[in-house]
């Protein structure tokens, strides 16, 4: 059941980003529309399109959400194996998909300033440890909940 889900889910997701599914859909709309002195824009007129468009983004977001998250994990799992052929490559990205936010904003942070210092040909420094990521997070959030003094106004 669930590779029969999957091969129907990935076709969808397939099937759904071509130009033409996009033509075909705005065919639908169009017909729709010019239809509608027909049916004197009636409420089933209307309900006809509301109805069958809720269904198709309820259903499709379920298809393509399952196909992104299988994709997703494929090219985690890629780079986490790359990550671990490379022998000057720092291990410690493997599974950083799993840190809190706060922790990934500090590795994205000396990320990018080794990339600024790259650029500016300086050497390339390795990123700090899990222990210091962690410590320099902790000081981070000690500073901004320690309270600031007031100064007195002369």
């Amino acid at each position: 059941m669930e590779r029969l889900f999957i091969r129907f889910a990935t076709l969808t997701a397939k099937i759904a980003g071509k130009p033409w599914t996009f033509i075909a859909c705005l065919a639908v709309v169009l017909t729709w529309a010019v239809s509608g002195p027909i049916f004197k824009f009636s409420e089933t007129w209307q309900l006809v399109i509301n109805t069958g468009t809720t269904i198709v983004t309820f259903l499709m977001v379920f298809l393509i959400q399952n196909t992104q998250n299988r994709d997703g994990a494929a090219m985690q799992a890629k780079l986490d194996e790359l990550v671990f052929a490379v022998k000057q490559a720092d291990e410690r990205f493997i599974g950083i998909e799993h840190l809190t936010e706060h922790e990934l904003d500090a590795i994205l942070q000396e990320v990018e300033a080794r990339g600024i210092a790259v650029h500016a040909g300086k050497p390339a420094k390795p990123l700090a440890g899990k222990r210091d990521r962690v410590a320099a997070i902790a000081a981070k959030a000690a500073i901004e909940a320690t309270p600031r003094r007031k100064t007195a106004k002369i």
